[in-house]
């Protein structure tokens, strides 16, 4: 995913490496798949000062409605979902052709330029470093060394065939398409609907202009066949019609097959792969975009560290084990979830027109239920607890967790616990007080320290009084230690080679 490649190149500029981006298309994309950013891709855009400008140039979806054989089955609200969970407790609606010119703008301020039609013709990895060999517009080549390379490029992904990794997997036989429109109706009010018939499928997300919408269903299986020139005409019209939509005006429309596939390694020598270069999956939850910026940030920072001699080159074996993982486990449940929205088996049928209306609204009356569903599908539950870089537990949370989030009250001033993570640096937190031998080690490693006055609300997410959390630079745990141990902390440190980037070595309270 081309995302990945511009979430990448960001982060890494913003921790001091260069970094040369090349694309061998014209421009930017003018139509997009992909819409939703979910609340953990806004937590992680916050650290690098763009979710703002997301969160502005998008639309928060508050909710979501399930429609089922014409009838609307299900309504479910994102603020009551995610109260307390993250900052963002909602999805948020922006198209993937904006999403894309925001992030190479903010490149281009940070004087990076994405590098057009320029096409990597290939690469070597012989020497510890690798030698690309890229075509430039003119046509002339060129030859650029460089200590590693990532595979951003989708797919097709030329990164991933020069290193001979393999891509399982399978496409789902339905043909789908995206359009973007412009109506009136039932479904135009703002929210998010989908809607499920006995074949047809259809997913309505709302833009930032009233009366636009993006969406996403099933063509007609008639003309599936002729994908190469199908239009509006071709698509089906059943669903669209009972969730009472009237088009007015069709400004784009594409089709596209829906692949389920994870690649074999994330990683070869020099070489990584993120984003669809390295998985692709359903549409269900909208978390393929997320996942690829995920993917960005765990390796930027990692990167960074070891480029800057503050850690070891065996920090950069975690990148595989971590995002690998969790791209296995959320291709087979989207694998699971589509096919059961999309089979025209008699089984699934019956669960999608008969149990579904009744079950759903059940469950969604549940606040434990709804609670587990934003955590699921924000990304705010993944976590790395089987990683070489997690270590411990103290309260509910184990190293590996995303770092809980609660509001702090500093001097009377509303904040939060997030706000430390923008030095993109490994910190220490308490919730509590800090112990003087903790004060004492940060100091020595010049690690930064935020010590936050116990509130009640903190045990409730989990955080214990007075523990130390070492938290890594992109706000998921490393170590968590229930007894605040200095001598734990300098051991995780001394056994990884981990140095913080912070000159400043000074306590900053936060409280």
């Amino acid at each position: 995913m081309w995302f990945a490649g511009l979430v990448l190149a960001l982060w890494l500029t913003r921790l001091g490496v260069r970094v040369r981006i090349v694309d061998k298309t014209a421009e930017p994309g003018t139509t997009s798949r992909a819409v939703a950013v979910q609340a953990r891709t806004l937590e992680l855009y916050s650290q690098v000062g763009l979710a703002d400008s997301v969160v502005e140039g998008g639309r928060t979806a508050f909710a979501a409605n399930l429609w089922v054989a014409g009838k609307k089955a299900a309504r479910a609200v994102f603020g009551d979902m995610g109260a307390g969970l993250s900052p963002f407790p909602y999805a948020l609606i922006f198209p993937q052709d904006e999403h894309e010119r925001l992030l190479i703008g903010r490149l281009t301020e940070a004087g990076v330029e994405v590098e057009r039609r320029t096409e990597l013709l290939g690469f070597e990895d012989a020497t510890g470093r690798v030698r690309a060999r890229l075509k430039r517009l003119d046509g002339v080549p060129e030859v650029c060394d460089a200590a590693y390379i990532a595979g951003c490029d989708g797919a097709h992904s030329a990164v991933r065939e020069v290193l001979g990794i393999g891509f399982p997997g399978g496409t789902y036989a339905h043909l789908f398409y995206v359009a973007d429109v412009e109506a009136r109706g039932a479904a135009m009010n703002g929210e998010v609907h989908v809607g499920l018939d006995t074949t047809d499928f259809l997913a309505v997300f709302p833009l930032k202009v009233e009366g636009h919408a993006r969406l996403v269903g099933t063509v007609r299986e008639e003309v599936e066949h002729q994908h190469d020139n199908l239009s509006w005409n071709d698509v089906s019209q059943r669903v669209i019609e009972w969730m009472q939509i009237a088009v007015a005006r069709v400004n784009w429309f594409s089709t596209y097959r829906v692949h389920h596939r994870v690649a074999d390694h994330f990683r070869k020598g020099c070489a990584f792969l993120l984003g669809d270069a390295a998985h692709i999956h359903s549409p269900v939850g909208g978390q393929g975009m997320n996942t690829g910026i995920g993917d960005a940030v765990n390796l930027a920072w990692k990167l960074a560290g070891v480029l800057h001699g503050r850690a070891n080159a065996s920090l950069l074996d975690s990148y595989e084990p971590e995002r690998i993982a969790f791209a296995r486990r959320l291709v087979a449940t989207t694998d699971q979830a589509f096919t059961g929205v999309t089979s025209p088996g008699p089984i699934a049928r019956l669960i999608r027109l008969h149990i579904v209306p009744i079950l759903i609204p059940a469950l969604f009356a549940l606040k434990a239920v709804r609670g587990f569903m934003f955590r699921t599908v924000s990304q705010t539950v993944v976590n790395y607890r089987a990683s070489s870089l997690s270590e411990g537990r103290a309260g509910a949370v184990h190293g590996g967790d995303r770092l809980p989030w609660v509001r702090t009250d500093r001097n009377g001033i509303d904040a939060d616990n997030f706000a430390p993570l923008t030095s993109l640096d490994w910190q220490i937190h308490v919730y509590g007080d800090g112990a003087p031998e903790i004060q004492a080690v940060c100091d020595a490693r010049r690690l930064p320290l935020h010590v936050f006055p116990w509130r009640p609300e903190m045990g409730r997410t989990g955080l214990r009084r007075n523990a130390v959390y070492l938290v890594r630079p992109d706000g998921y745990v490393a170590l968590a230690d229930a007894q605040g141990s200095a001598a734990v902390v300098t051991s995780y440190l001394d056994a990884r080679k981990l140095t913080p980037a912070r000159g400043d070595a000074r306590k900053q309270g936060h409280g």
